[in-house]
């Protein structure tokens, strides 16, 4: 049940007043690379700072109309592959502006495509996920967002290990090989692509071939099958992210 009336006598002023944004993280990859879309402040605070896009939910909007219509209006991006809400921020001190809890939302896109940045936004880009989250980052992201950014990237490995979300990076029909780079670049390891194929068509609930191969390019090889995705959410085979063994020396990892 929603909306109703307020109880005689209830006065919202008799509690603190709290403001609600959404922050979305938009996830691609580009030449088998993690990016995500950021954008320049216009305004303060953080005038100048780089930040994930987001907004003030409206008062008439949900929370996921919110996440879609501030990605719209500030990077241009229309709409996702895969839109899902993962968290909420609430430190009291987040936003020198007042108390403000901000809901996270993740994005997928297949092609990110032109960004035009608008609204509050000066600038819109796509970034290298390395370039913030990396030991020495290139750019410093405003309020709490490089924190964000983390755990939304945390999630998406989670997913991979147990839902069809790769499929959002690749579109419609890909082959094994565009698959395995997207796990590639978010796990940030590279996989066994025999290893890796046997436990892609474990899942034959989830992926399944279609009668279409892509014709290899002038430098050779077979020609790729194209798979497509089912619409199945949950993987009944799991495809795990390989855990490594930390010997003493920096250098060398082994798989377990």
């Amino acid at each position: 049940m929603t909306g109703g009336v307020a109880p005689p006598g209830y006065d919202p002023d008799d509690h603190p007043r709290v403001a609600v944004t959404v922050d979305v993280v938009v996830l691609t990859v580009r030449d088998g690379v993690l990016h995500v879309v950021l954008v320049e402040r216009g305004d303060d605070p953080w005038a100048g700072a780089w930040a994930l896009p987001g907004g003030f939910v409206r008062p008439d909007e949900d929370l996921e109309a919110a996440a879609a219509r501030e990605l719209a209006e500030e990077t241009g991006v229309d709409a996702a592959a895969h839109l899902e809400q993962i968290r909420a921020y609430g430190d009291p001190d987040r936003d020198p502006r007042m108390r403000i809890v901000t809901v996270a939302f993740l994005a997928v896109l297949r092609d990110v495509g032109p960004l035009e940045a608008g609204t509050d936004a000066v600038g819109a880009e796509l970034v290298p996920v390395a370039e913030v989250l990396g030991r020495r980052p290139k750019r410093r992201l405003a309020f709490d967002h490089r924190q964000i950014l983390a755990d939304a990237v945390e999630h998406a490995g989670r997913e991979l290990e147990s839902t069809s979300l790769a499929a959002a990076f690749v579109g419609p029909t890909f082959t094994l090989s565009q698959l395995r780079q997207v796990y590639e670049a978010v796990w940030e390891t590279p996989l066994d692509p025999g290893n890796f194929r046997r436990k892609v068509l474990a899942n034959e609930d989830a992926f399944e071939a279609t009668d279409e191969r892509i014709v290899p390019s002038a430098e050779g090889g077979k020609p790729a099958s194209l798979y497509r995705s089912r619409d199945v959410r949950q993987l009944s085979s799991p495809v795990r992210r390989p855990s490594w063994d930390q010997p003493s020396g920096p250098s060398k990892r082994r798989r377990s």
